[in-house]
Protein backbone atom coordinates (compact mmCIF):
# COMPACT_ATOMS: atom_id res chain seq x y z
CA UNK A 1 0.00 0.00 0.00
CA UNK A 2 1.37 3.44 -1.08
CA UNK A 3 0.13 5.63 1.54
CA UNK A 4 -1.33 9.07 1.09
CA UNK A 5 1.52 12.07 1.55
CA UNK A 6 4.52 9.62 1.72
CA UNK A 7 3.72 8.34 5.15
CA UNK A 8 4.05 4.36 4.72
CA UNK A 9 3.10 2.71 8.25
CA UNK A 10 2.00 -1.05 8.20
CA UNK A 11 0.54 -0.60 11.16
CA UNK A 12 -1.24 1.86 13.68
CA UNK A 13 1.41 2.56 16.24
CA UNK A 14 3.63 3.61 13.42
CA UNK A 15 1.05 6.08 12.10
CA UNK A 16 1.86 8.23 15.38
CA UNK A 17 5.19 7.73 15.71
CA UNK A 18 5.67 8.90 12.61
CA UNK A 19 4.30 12.47 12.82
CA UNK A 20 5.05 12.68 16.70
CA UNK A 21 9.11 11.99 15.09
CA UNK A 22 8.60 14.54 11.95
CA UNK A 23 6.58 17.55 13.38
CA UNK A 24 5.55 16.98 16.88
CA UNK A 25 4.04 20.76 17.44
CA UNK A 26 1.70 19.85 14.77
CA UNK A 27 -2.00 20.08 16.05
CA UNK A 28 -3.82 16.70 15.99
CA UNK A 29 -7.28 16.64 17.95
CA UNK A 30 -8.91 20.05 18.25
CA UNK A 31 -11.81 20.86 21.10
CA UNK A 32 -13.85 23.76 22.46
CA UNK A 33 -11.16 23.57 25.02
CA UNK A 34 -7.65 22.71 23.64
CA UNK A 35 -5.98 21.67 20.72
CA UNK A 36 -3.48 18.47 21.56
CA UNK A 37 -0.23 17.98 19.04
CA UNK A 38 0.75 14.83 17.48
CA UNK A 39 3.77 15.04 19.63
CA UNK A 40 1.23 15.72 23.28
CA UNK A 41 -0.99 12.85 22.06
CA UNK A 42 2.10 10.55 21.30
CA UNK A 43 3.37 11.55 24.87
CA UNK A 44 0.07 10.12 26.56
CA UNK A 45 -0.56 7.50 24.87
CA UNK A 46 3.02 5.89 25.81
CA UNK A 47 2.05 6.53 29.33
CA UNK A 48 -1.16 4.65 29.20
CA UNK A 49 0.60 1.87 27.11
CA UNK A 50 3.19 1.22 29.94
CA UNK A 51 0.29 1.74 32.81
CA UNK A 52 -1.94 -0.63 30.86
CA UNK A 53 1.02 -3.41 30.32
CA UNK A 54 1.50 -2.81 34.09
CA UNK A 55 -1.70 -3.83 34.81
CA UNK A 56 -1.09 -7.47 32.76
CA UNK A 57 -2.90 -6.17 29.66
CA UNK A 58 -1.05 -6.96 26.55
CA UNK A 59 -1.66 -9.37 22.64
CA UNK A 60 -5.00 -10.54 22.13
CA UNK A 61 -6.46 -8.70 25.66
CA UNK A 62 -9.68 -6.64 24.20
CA UNK A 63 -9.95 -3.26 25.53
CA UNK A 64 -13.48 -1.73 25.57
CA UNK A 65 -13.62 2.07 24.77
CA UNK A 66 -17.36 3.51 26.06
CA UNK A 67 -16.07 7.30 25.08
CA UNK A 68 -17.77 9.64 23.54
CA UNK A 69 -15.56 11.63 20.50
CA UNK A 70 -13.01 13.02 23.33
CA UNK A 71 -9.23 12.71 23.01
CA UNK A 72 -8.85 10.02 25.80
CA UNK A 73 -10.50 7.70 23.00
CA UNK A 74 -8.04 8.72 20.17
CA UNK A 75 -5.08 8.34 23.14
CA UNK A 76 -6.69 4.89 24.49
CA UNK A 77 -6.73 3.69 20.56
CA UNK A 78 -3.14 4.22 20.01
CA UNK A 79 -2.38 3.19 23.73
CA UNK A 80 -3.96 -0.34 22.75
CA UNK A 81 -2.03 -0.71 19.57
CA UNK A 82 1.37 -0.14 21.44
CA UNK A 83 0.81 -3.34 23.51
CA UNK A 84 -0.49 -5.11 20.88
CA UNK A 85 -4.48 -5.37 22.33
CA UNK A 86 -7.47 -4.91 20.62
CA UNK A 87 -10.36 -2.14 20.72
CA UNK A 88 -13.83 -2.78 20.87
CA UNK A 89 -15.30 0.85 20.10
CA UNK A 90 -18.53 0.80 21.98
CA UNK A 91 -21.55 3.72 21.50
CA UNK A 92 -22.08 5.11 24.72
CA UNK A 93 -25.81 5.70 23.88
CA UNK A 94 -26.49 2.24 23.73
CA UNK A 95 -29.04 0.38 25.79
CA UNK A 96 -28.06 -1.44 28.70
CA UNK A 97 -28.85 -5.00 27.50
CA UNK A 98 -26.61 -3.96 24.44
CA UNK A 99 -23.49 -2.69 26.24
CA UNK A 100 -23.23 -5.76 27.82
CA UNK A 101 -23.61 -8.04 25.46
CA UNK A 102 -20.77 -6.25 23.80
CA UNK A 103 -18.94 -6.38 26.69
CA UNK A 104 -19.76 -10.22 27.23
CA UNK A 105 -19.33 -11.06 23.61
CA UNK A 106 -15.98 -9.26 22.89
CA UNK A 107 -14.47 -10.38 26.16
CA UNK A 108 -13.15 -7.30 26.88
CA UNK A 109 -10.67 -7.33 29.64
CA UNK A 110 -10.44 -3.78 30.42
CA UNK A 111 -12.99 -0.96 29.69
CA UNK A 112 -12.17 2.88 29.51
CA UNK A 113 -15.29 4.29 30.34
CA UNK A 114 -16.28 8.04 30.96
CA UNK A 115 -17.91 8.23 34.31
CA UNK A 116 -20.83 10.49 32.98
CA UNK A 117 -21.97 11.22 29.39
CA UNK A 118 -25.26 11.95 27.58
CA UNK A 119 -26.91 11.82 31.19
CA UNK A 120 -25.75 8.30 31.86
CA UNK A 121 -23.73 6.93 34.99
CA UNK A 122 -21.43 4.60 33.54
CA UNK A 123 -19.72 4.61 36.91
CA UNK A 124 -22.91 2.97 38.19
CA UNK A 125 -23.64 0.57 35.58
CA UNK A 126 -19.75 -0.47 35.67
CA UNK A 127 -20.03 -1.60 39.34
CA UNK A 128 -22.56 -4.27 38.28
CA UNK A 129 -20.76 -4.85 35.01
CA UNK A 130 -17.82 -5.66 37.56
CA UNK A 131 -20.05 -8.61 39.01
CA UNK A 132 -21.42 -9.64 36.16
CA UNK A 133 -19.09 -10.26 33.84
CA UNK A 134 -15.74 -11.92 35.29
CA UNK A 135 -13.58 -11.54 31.95
CA UNK A 136 -13.60 -7.79 32.75
CA UNK A 137 -10.70 -7.86 35.39
CA UNK A 138 -10.09 -3.37 35.09
CA UNK A 139 -11.84 -0.34 34.54
CA UNK A 140 -9.98 3.11 33.97
CA UNK A 141 -12.22 5.82 34.31
CA UNK A 142 -12.75 9.65 32.44
CA UNK A 143 -14.06 12.25 34.65
CA UNK A 144 -13.76 13.91 37.92
CA UNK A 145 -15.55 12.00 40.42
CA UNK A 146 -14.28 10.46 43.62
CA UNK A 147 -13.92 6.96 42.83
CA UNK A 148 -14.44 4.44 46.15
CA UNK A 149 -11.75 2.11 47.05
CA UNK A 150 -11.97 -0.89 44.42
CA UNK A 151 -8.21 -2.44 43.27
CA UNK A 152 -9.58 -2.69 39.99
CA UNK A 153 -10.64 0.54 39.02
CA UNK A 154 -8.60 3.43 38.04
CA UNK A 155 -8.76 7.00 36.89
CA UNK A 156 -7.72 7.95 33.62
CA UNK A 157 -5.14 10.79 35.03
CA UNK A 158 -3.80 8.49 38.02
CA UNK A 159 -2.49 5.87 35.11
CA UNK A 160 -1.39 9.10 32.96
CA UNK A 161 0.95 10.03 35.65
CA UNK A 162 1.75 7.07 36.74
CA UNK A 163 2.88 5.62 32.95
CA UNK A 164 5.44 8.56 32.34
CA UNK A 165 8.65 7.11 31.38
CA UNK A 166 7.76 3.82 32.58
CA UNK A 167 8.96 0.94 29.74
CA UNK A 168 7.19 -1.97 29.39
CA UNK A 169 7.02 -4.64 26.75
CA UNK A 170 6.50 -3.69 23.05
CA UNK A 171 5.29 -6.67 21.15
CA UNK A 172 6.21 -5.90 17.13
CA UNK A 173 2.59 -5.82 15.70
CA UNK A 174 1.56 -6.88 11.81
CA UNK A 175 -0.81 -5.50 9.57
CA UNK A 176 -2.26 -9.15 9.44
CA UNK A 177 -2.73 -8.52 13.37
CA UNK A 178 -6.49 -8.02 14.69
CA UNK A 179 -6.87 -4.60 15.83
CA UNK A 180 -10.62 -3.70 16.38
CA UNK A 181 -13.82 -5.37 16.96
CA UNK A 182 -16.79 -3.00 15.92
CA UNK A 183 -20.16 -3.89 16.50
CA UNK A 184 -22.81 -3.21 13.89
CA UNK A 185 -25.87 -1.21 14.50
CA UNK A 186 -28.54 -4.57 14.69
CA UNK A 187 -31.07 -2.49 11.86
CA UNK A 188 -30.79 -6.48 10.50
CA UNK A 189 -30.64 -8.75 13.53
CA UNK A 190 -28.30 -9.39 16.48
CA UNK A 191 -25.60 -7.28 16.64
CA UNK A 192 -22.32 -9.13 15.48
CA UNK A 193 -18.41 -8.35 16.07
CA UNK A 194 -16.93 -6.89 12.79
CA UNK A 195 -13.06 -7.89 13.27
CA UNK A 196 -10.40 -5.62 11.12
CA UNK A 197 -6.76 -5.63 11.27
CA UNK A 198 -4.21 -2.76 11.35
CA UNK A 199 -4.22 -2.96 7.35
CA UNK A 200 -8.34 -3.17 6.91
CA UNK A 201 -8.32 -0.63 9.30
CA UNK A 202 -5.24 1.70 7.45
CA UNK A 203 -6.11 1.09 3.80
CA UNK A 204 -9.66 2.57 3.99
CA UNK A 205 -8.27 5.73 6.11
CA UNK A 206 -5.49 6.40 3.23
CA UNK A 207 -7.95 5.52 0.09
CA UNK A 208 -10.87 7.89 1.86
CA UNK A 209 -7.69 10.42 2.55
CA UNK A 210 -5.76 9.93 -0.88
CA UNK A 211 -9.79 10.86 -2.68
CA UNK A 212 -9.82 14.60 -0.96
CA UNK A 213 -5.98 15.12 -1.05
CA UNK A 214 -6.12 15.65 2.80
CA UNK A 215 -2.86 17.09 4.03
CA UNK A 216 -0.43 18.75 6.65
CA UNK A 217 -2.95 22.24 7.46
CA UNK A 218 -5.85 20.54 6.74
CA UNK A 219 -8.84 20.87 9.36
CA UNK A 220 -11.30 18.01 9.14
CA UNK A 221 -14.35 18.97 11.15
CA UNK A 222 -17.58 16.99 11.46
CA UNK A 223 -16.43 13.90 13.19
CA UNK A 224 -18.71 12.78 15.55
CA UNK A 225 -19.06 9.19 16.33
CA UNK A 226 -15.27 7.75 16.65
CA UNK A 227 -17.04 4.47 17.77
CA UNK A 228 -18.29 4.23 14.36
CA UNK A 229 -16.07 2.55 11.63
CA UNK A 230 -15.93 5.78 9.52
CA UNK A 231 -14.94 8.06 12.35
CA UNK A 232 -12.33 5.97 13.29
CA UNK A 233 -10.76 5.43 10.45
CA UNK A 234 -10.79 8.08 8.04
CA UNK A 235 -11.40 10.04 10.62
CA UNK A 236 -9.44 9.75 13.80
CA UNK A 237 -6.80 7.76 11.79
CA UNK A 238 -7.02 8.95 8.27
CA UNK A 239 -6.46 12.51 9.33
CA UNK A 240 -2.97 11.48 11.68
CA UNK A 241 -1.68 9.65 8.19
CA UNK A 242 -2.06 12.54 6.14
CA UNK A 243 -0.52 14.64 9.37
CA UNK A 244 -4.11 16.72 8.88
CA UNK A 245 -5.66 18.18 12.34
CA UNK A 246 -9.53 16.64 13.49
CA UNK A 247 -11.82 18.45 15.32
CA UNK A 248 -13.78 16.76 18.02
CA UNK A 249 -17.41 17.33 18.80
CA UNK A 250 -19.38 15.59 21.00
CA UNK A 251 -23.23 16.09 20.65
CA UNK A 252 -22.76 19.88 19.42
CA UNK A 253 -26.37 21.00 17.96
CA UNK A 254 -25.91 22.62 14.66
CA UNK A 255 -25.28 26.46 14.85
CA UNK A 256 -22.31 25.16 18.06
CA UNK A 257 -21.05 22.65 15.43
CA UNK A 258 -21.09 25.44 12.66
CA UNK A 259 -18.78 28.06 15.24
CA UNK A 260 -16.79 24.92 15.96
CA UNK A 261 -15.83 24.65 11.99
CA UNK A 262 -15.41 28.32 11.91
CA UNK A 263 -13.40 28.91 14.71
CA UNK A 264 -10.35 25.71 14.47
CA UNK A 265 -10.46 27.18 10.40
CA UNK A 266 -11.79 23.63 9.13
CA UNK A 267 -11.28 23.07 5.37
CA UNK A 268 -13.43 19.99 5.45
CA UNK A 269 -16.63 18.69 6.79
CA UNK A 270 -18.23 15.10 7.06
CA UNK A 271 -21.30 14.47 8.30
CA UNK A 272 -24.44 12.31 7.47
CA UNK A 273 -26.83 13.41 5.48
CA UNK A 274 -29.02 14.22 8.44
CA UNK A 275 -26.21 16.37 9.84
CA UNK A 276 -26.24 18.22 6.61
CA UNK A 277 -29.61 19.15 6.61
CA UNK A 278 -29.64 20.71 10.24
CA UNK A 279 -26.90 22.71 9.72
CA UNK A 280 -28.22 24.14 6.52
CA UNK A 281 -30.75 25.43 9.00
CA UNK A 282 -28.28 27.63 10.75
CA UNK A 283 -26.02 28.31 7.82
CA UNK A 284 -27.66 31.83 7.12
CA UNK A 285 -27.76 32.70 11.00
CA UNK A 286 -24.19 31.42 11.68
CA UNK A 287 -22.67 33.81 9.21
CA UNK A 288 -23.19 31.88 6.01
CA UNK A 289 -20.55 29.27 5.48
CA UNK A 290 -16.91 28.68 7.38
CA UNK A 291 -14.56 30.79 4.50
CA UNK A 292 -11.97 28.19 4.83
CA UNK A 293 -13.68 25.35 4.07
CA UNK A 294 -12.91 23.38 0.45
CA UNK A 295 -14.98 20.16 1.03
CA UNK A 296 -17.61 18.60 2.25
CA UNK A 297 -17.97 14.62 2.91
CA UNK A 298 -20.96 12.61 3.88
CA UNK A 299 -21.12 9.05 4.79
CA UNK A 300 -23.32 6.77 6.71
CA UNK A 301 -26.61 6.97 4.49
CA UNK A 302 -28.07 7.64 1.20
CA UNK A 303 -28.35 11.34 -0.12
CA UNK A 304 -30.75 12.06 -2.31
CA UNK A 305 -30.21 14.67 -5.09
CA UNK A 306 -32.22 17.26 -3.95
CA UNK A 307 -30.27 17.60 -0.53
CA UNK A 308 -26.80 17.35 -2.31
CA UNK A 309 -27.94 20.01 -4.74
CA UNK A 310 -28.47 22.19 -1.77
CA UNK A 311 -25.28 21.57 0.33
CA UNK A 312 -23.31 22.58 -2.44
CA UNK A 313 -25.07 25.73 -3.33
CA UNK A 314 -25.44 26.45 0.65
CA UNK A 315 -21.89 25.58 1.44
CA UNK A 316 -20.49 26.87 -1.66
CA UNK A 317 -18.29 24.43 -2.60
CA UNK A 318 -18.08 20.39 -3.80
CA UNK A 319 -19.74 17.45 -1.79
CA UNK A 320 -18.30 13.98 -2.20
CA UNK A 321 -20.25 10.86 -0.90
CA UNK A 322 -18.79 7.58 0.71
CA UNK A 323 -19.88 4.93 0.81
CA UNK A 324 -18.97 2.95 3.75
CA UNK A 325 -19.84 -0.31 5.33
CA UNK A 326 -18.51 -1.60 8.13
CA UNK A 327 -17.24 -5.03 7.00
CA UNK A 328 -15.01 -2.94 4.85
CA UNK A 329 -13.86 -1.44 7.18
CA UNK A 330 -15.29 1.82 5.86
CA UNK A 331 -14.84 3.23 2.62
CA UNK A 332 -15.31 0.73 -0.29
CA UNK A 333 -16.09 3.80 -2.78
CA UNK A 334 -16.67 7.07 -3.54
CA UNK A 335 -17.08 10.25 -5.48
CA UNK A 336 -14.10 12.52 -6.06
CA UNK A 337 -14.13 16.39 -6.05
CA UNK A 338 -13.64 16.33 -10.06
CA UNK A 339 -16.17 14.47 -10.84
CA UNK A 340 -19.08 15.83 -12.97
CA UNK A 341 -21.57 17.01 -10.54
CA UNK A 342 -24.08 14.70 -11.63
CA UNK A 343 -21.66 11.86 -11.19
CA UNK A 344 -21.22 13.94 -7.52
CA UNK A 345 -24.61 14.06 -6.68
CA UNK A 346 -26.45 11.04 -7.73
CA UNK A 347 -23.90 8.04 -7.45
CA UNK A 348 -21.58 6.98 -4.73
CA UNK A 349 -18.37 7.46 -6.94
CA UNK A 350 -15.86 4.61 -7.81
CA UNK A 351 -14.34 2.01 -5.95
CA UNK A 352 -11.19 3.01 -3.66
CA UNK A 353 -7.84 1.85 -5.04
CA UNK A 354 -7.16 -1.71 -4.86
CA UNK A 355 -11.10 -2.77 -4.43
CA UNK A 356 -13.10 -4.34 -6.70
CA UNK A 357 -16.64 -4.25 -6.96
CA UNK A 358 -19.13 -6.71 -8.56
CA UNK A 359 -23.03 -6.31 -9.09
CA UNK A 360 -24.71 -9.93 -8.95
CA UNK A 361 -27.74 -11.33 -9.20
CA UNK A 362 -29.06 -13.80 -6.47
CA UNK A 363 -27.32 -16.91 -7.53
CA UNK A 364 -24.17 -15.30 -8.00
CA UNK A 365 -23.79 -14.15 -11.17
CA UNK A 366 -22.12 -11.47 -12.41
CA UNK A 367 -24.50 -9.04 -14.41
CA UNK A 368 -23.11 -6.72 -16.83
CA UNK A 369 -23.54 -3.36 -16.62
CA UNK A 370 -25.87 -0.98 -15.81
CA UNK A 371 -28.09 -4.01 -14.32
CA UNK A 372 -29.41 -4.06 -11.14
CA UNK A 373 -27.83 -6.52 -8.43
CA UNK A 374 -26.35 -7.43 -5.05
CA UNK A 375 -23.18 -5.61 -4.74
CA UNK A 376 -20.02 -7.48 -3.47
CA UNK A 377 -16.62 -6.96 -2.81
CA UNK A 378 -13.49 -7.75 -2.54
CA UNK A 379 -10.45 -6.03 -1.36
CA UNK A 380 -7.55 -4.98 1.70
CA UNK A 381 -10.60 -3.17 3.42
CA UNK A 382 -12.91 -6.43 3.95
CA UNK A 383 -13.09 -7.70 7.15
CA UNK A 384 -11.20 -10.64 8.62
CA UNK A 385 -14.56 -12.08 9.85
CA UNK A 386 -17.80 -12.14 12.63
CA UNK A 387 -15.99 -12.13 15.46
CA UNK A 388 -16.38 -15.99 17.23
CA UNK A 389 -19.06 -16.55 14.31
CA UNK A 390 -17.87 -18.56 11.69
CA UNK A 391 -20.70 -19.88 10.02
CA UNK A 392 -21.98 -15.79 9.93
CA UNK A 393 -18.76 -14.93 8.35
CA UNK A 394 -18.86 -17.72 6.01
CA UNK A 395 -22.74 -16.70 4.80
CA UNK A 396 -21.65 -13.12 4.60
CA UNK A 397 -18.43 -14.04 1.87
CA UNK A 398 -18.01 -16.34 -1.25
CA UNK A 399 -15.09 -18.31 -2.04
CA UNK A 400 -13.33 -15.42 -4.08
CA UNK A 401 -13.12 -13.95 -1.47
CA UNK A 402 -16.11 -11.07 -2.13
CA UNK A 403 -17.97 -10.50 0.57
CA UNK A 404 -22.39 -9.90 0.29
CA UNK A 405 -23.03 -6.20 1.40
CA UNK A 406 -27.06 -6.64 0.91
CA UNK A 407 -27.31 -3.73 -1.03
CA UNK A 408 -28.35 -3.40 -4.14
CA UNK A 409 -27.11 -1.07 -7.33
CA UNK A 410 -25.49 -0.93 -10.54
CA UNK A 411 -21.95 0.16 -11.74
CA UNK A 412 -23.24 2.77 -14.83
CA UNK A 413 -21.13 2.75 -18.09
CA UNK A 414 -18.74 5.34 -16.93
CA UNK A 415 -17.93 2.84 -13.88
CA UNK A 416 -19.66 4.45 -11.28
CA UNK A 417 -21.91 2.65 -8.38
CA UNK A 418 -25.26 3.49 -8.02
CA UNK A 419 -27.23 2.63 -4.75
CA UNK A 420 -30.62 1.32 -4.82
CA UNK A 421 -31.39 -0.10 -1.91
CA UNK A 422 -30.97 -2.91 0.40
CA UNK A 423 -32.20 -6.31 -0.94
CA UNK A 424 -34.13 -7.17 2.09
CA UNK A 425 -35.61 -3.54 2.16
CA UNK A 426 -37.25 -4.43 -1.58
CA UNK A 427 -41.20 -4.80 -1.69
CA UNK A 428 -42.47 -7.05 -3.40
CA UNK A 429 -46.33 -5.75 -4.42
CA UNK A 430 -48.59 -7.85 -6.48
CA UNK A 431 -45.28 -9.44 -8.07
CA UNK A 432 -43.77 -6.66 -8.91
CA UNK A 433 -41.17 -5.17 -7.20
CA UNK A 434 -40.24 -1.80 -5.57
CA UNK A 435 -37.04 -0.53 -4.39
CA UNK A 436 -38.00 1.76 -1.55
CA UNK A 437 -35.27 4.55 -2.21
CA UNK A 438 -36.71 5.60 -5.74
CA UNK A 439 -39.80 6.13 -3.85
CA UNK A 440 -38.40 8.21 -0.70
CA UNK A 441 -36.38 10.33 -3.63
CA UNK A 442 -39.38 11.41 -5.35
CA UNK A 443 -41.56 11.82 -1.88
CA UNK A 444 -38.86 13.79 -0.61
CA UNK A 445 -38.56 15.91 -3.17
CA UNK A 446 -42.26 17.39 -2.00
CA UNK A 447 -41.35 21.21 -0.64
CA UNK A 448 -43.74 20.01 2.55
CA UNK A 449 -41.59 16.54 3.15
CA UNK A 450 -38.53 16.96 5.28
CA UNK A 451 -37.93 12.75 5.83
CA UNK A 452 -39.45 9.81 4.38
CA UNK A 453 -39.16 6.20 4.23
CA UNK A 454 -40.73 3.39 2.51
CA UNK A 455 -41.65 0.21 3.48
CA UNK A 456 -43.37 -2.80 2.77
CA UNK A 457 -46.52 -3.81 5.23
CA UNK A 458 -48.03 -7.37 4.87
CA UNK A 459 -51.60 -7.19 2.78
CA UNK A 460 -54.42 -9.99 2.05
CA UNK A 461 -54.46 -8.83 -1.59
CA UNK A 462 -51.01 -7.17 -2.74
CA UNK A 463 -48.95 -9.00 -0.52
CA UNK A 464 -47.36 -6.29 0.40
CA UNK A 465 -48.56 -2.96 0.80
CA UNK A 466 -46.08 0.10 0.37
CA UNK A 467 -46.11 2.39 3.14
CA UNK A 468 -44.61 5.67 2.93
CA UNK A 469 -44.27 6.92 6.33
CA UNK A 470 -43.45 11.39 6.10
CA UNK A 471 -42.17 13.64 8.89
CA UNK A 472 -43.10 17.06 7.93
CA UNK A 473 -41.44 20.05 7.61
CA UNK A 474 -41.94 22.24 10.29
CA UNK A 475 -45.13 23.96 9.99
CA UNK A 476 -45.76 21.85 6.09
CA UNK A 477 -49.16 20.87 5.09
CA UNK A 478 -49.72 17.86 3.12
CA UNK A 479 -52.28 14.81 3.12
CA UNK A 480 -51.76 10.95 2.11
CA UNK A 481 -53.55 11.94 -1.46
CA UNK A 482 -51.28 14.46 -2.09
CA UNK A 483 -48.17 12.24 -1.23
CA UNK A 484 -49.63 9.89 -3.57
CA UNK A 485 -50.87 11.98 -6.49
CA UNK A 486 -46.95 13.47 -6.20
CA UNK A 487 -45.42 10.01 -6.38
CA UNK A 488 -47.59 9.33 -8.97
CA UNK A 489 -46.62 12.09 -11.22
CA UNK A 490 -43.32 10.41 -12.21
CA UNK A 491 -43.66 7.04 -10.92
CA UNK A 492 -45.12 3.78 -12.27
CA UNK A 493 -48.64 2.90 -10.98
CA UNK A 494 -47.12 0.02 -8.41
CA UNK A 495 -45.05 2.26 -7.25
CA UNK A 496 -46.93 4.83 -5.71
CA UNK A 497 -47.37 4.18 -2.35
CA UNK A 498 -50.71 2.57 -1.01
CA UNK A 499 -50.44 3.88 2.59
CA UNK A 500 -49.05 7.35 3.81
CA UNK A 501 -48.08 7.40 7.51
CA UNK A 502 -47.35 10.83 8.94
CA UNK A 503 -44.59 10.95 12.04
CA UNK A 504 -43.20 12.98 14.01
CA UNK A 505 -39.83 11.53 13.52
CA UNK A 506 -38.22 8.67 12.07
CA UNK A 507 -36.38 5.84 14.38
CA UNK A 508 -32.52 6.41 13.22
CA UNK A 509 -29.28 4.54 13.69
CA UNK A 510 -26.26 6.45 15.37
CA UNK A 511 -25.21 6.83 11.52
CA UNK A 512 -28.74 8.55 10.62
CA UNK A 513 -29.87 5.60 8.69
CA UNK A 514 -33.40 5.08 8.95
CA UNK A 515 -34.39 1.67 10.91
CA UNK A 516 -36.54 -0.02 8.56
CA UNK A 517 -37.35 -3.03 10.31
CA UNK A 518 -38.55 -1.20 13.52
CA UNK A 519 -41.11 1.11 11.14
CA UNK A 520 -42.22 -2.31 9.39
CA UNK A 521 -42.97 -3.82 12.56
CA UNK A 522 -44.62 -0.97 13.73
CA UNK A 523 -47.06 -0.89 11.02
CA UNK A 524 -47.52 -4.65 10.60
CA UNK A 525 -48.57 -4.37 14.55
CA UNK A 526 -51.40 -2.23 13.76
CA UNK A 527 -54.34 -4.20 12.53
CA UNK A 528 -55.67 -2.46 8.51
CA UNK A 529 -58.86 -1.02 10.33
CA UNK A 530 -56.35 0.95 12.40
CA UNK A 531 -54.28 2.06 10.41
CA UNK A 532 -56.78 3.65 8.41
CA UNK A 533 -58.15 5.48 11.07
CA UNK A 534 -55.39 6.34 12.46
CA UNK A 535 -54.19 7.99 8.47
CA UNK A 536 -57.28 10.19 8.85
CA UNK A 537 -56.53 11.83 12.05
CA UNK A 538 -52.93 12.24 11.18
CA UNK A 539 -54.04 14.40 8.45
CA UNK A 540 -55.57 16.74 10.74
CA UNK A 541 -52.36 17.03 13.18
Amino acid sequence: MEPHGGVTPQTITSILAYRAAGDPTAPYLCTDDTVLSFGEVDDQAEALAASLANLGLGPGDRIALVLPAWPEFAVSVFAAARIGALVVPVDPRLRLPELRYALRHSGAACAISAENAHGIDFLQIFEDFLVELPALSHLVTVGEEDLWYDDRIFQWEDLISAGVGRDFAAPAASPGDPFAILYTSGTSGKPRGVELTHANLLHAANETSRAIDLAPGDVVAGVGALHHVFGLAPGLLGTAMSGASLVLRDDADAADALRATRRHGATVLNGVPTDFANLLRDLQGEGGPPPALRLCLSSGAPMNDDLARRIEEGFGVPLVIAYSLTEAASTLAMSRPGDPVRKRHFTVGRPVGGTEVRVRERDGTTLPRESVGEIAVRGPGVMRGYYRQPLETAAATDPDGYLRTGDLGLVDEDGYLHLVGRREDVVIRRGFKVHPREVEDRIMAHPAVDRAAVVGVPDDILGEAICACVVRVEGGVVTEPEIQAWSAATLAGYKVPDLVSFMKELPLTDTGTVRRRELSRRLSATPPHARAASRQATIQD
